[in-house]
């Protein structure tokens, strides 16, 4: 029992202070709802949240045509929180990718991507990645 422990409180530090990137729905967030979000994002990070890039697309399936699109990522007035808005077509079968860095942290990158089923998130289906930002990017 004592080793597994020492090796949690070991391990401890190598996630203080980590980049994370979490999703959640926005019905619990009266200001992402005012700016229609669809999800609302929040980076925890130990060193200088407001200096975190977030960009968002919904990259989808239609007609047999693979499509990418920018979605619009509006910082909220609790740093590191973001709102993201909905902006691909009702039709074809999409997922939303979100990127996140941070300067302090050179070339570590987190993302989410949440698939979409008949117009709805699959919380169930996220999934983080960790990584530099060109293994994030290929992935």
């Amino acid at each position: 029992m004592k080793p597994l422990l020492v090796l949690s409180l070991l391990a401890a530090p190598l996630f203080a202070g980590a980049l994370v990137l979490e999703i959640g729905n926005p019905s619990a967030n009266p200001e992402a709802l005012a700016k229609h979000a669809v999800l609302v994002a929040r980076m925890t990070a130990c060193k200088s949240p407001e200096k975190t890039t977030v960009t968002a697309r919904a990259e989808g399936l239609v007609n047999g045509t693979q499509r990418s699109i920018p979605l619009k990522v509006i910082p909220l007035s609790t740093a590191g929180t973001y709102a993201v808005t909905r902006e691909w077509p009702a039709e074809g079968t999409w997922t939303v990718r979100m990127i996140a860095t941070n300067p302090d942290y050179k070339d570590y990158a987190t993302s989410v991507v949440v698939p979409i089923e008949n117009g709805a998130f699959q919380w169930a289906g996220v999934k983080h990645r960790y990584g530099t930002l060109a293994e994030i990017a290929s992935k």
